[in-house]
């Protein structure tokens, strides 16, 4: 939603509020002027404050923008390193267990040739 808009609509409402209250109150002309510029005066204040919440969290998110392009390509090259490391590490371990599982393939071939010889 734009910041723009909220504050239309907000606007609007306040409008049609403030009509709703003239017609419908029995207050005299002095009473209902005075509740009149009471309202707008903080309606004013309201609005103001909405503006400088609106500047902050622009702000925030920018800060929080800026921050992001600087740390996550620092954490994607520290995971990339990570995992460069541990394959580094365990590819002694994967050469030993290929060996291996090419050693039992072989014996459960030769069991294989064994017991087809032992039925014949």
């Amino acid at each position: 939603m734009k910041a723009s808009t909220f504050v239309l609509g907000i606007i609007a409402g306040s409008a049609a509020a403030a009509v709703t209250v003239l017609y419908s109150t029995p207050q005299s002309g002095k009473e209902l002027r005075s509740s009149v510029k009471s309202a707008s005066s903080d309606l004013k204040y309201k609005l103001q404050d909405v503006k400088v919440k609106l500047a902050d969290m622009k702000h925030s998110v920018k800060h929080l923008a800026n921050e992001a392009k600087e740390y996550i390509p620092q954490t994607v090259d520290g995971v990339k390193e990570s995992i460069e490391k541990w394959q580094m590490s365990t590819a002694s371990n994967q050469v030993r267990l290929e060996k291996e599982i090419l050693a039992i393939q072989n014996s459960l071939e030769e069991l294989e040739k064994s017991i087809a010889a032992q039925n014949r």
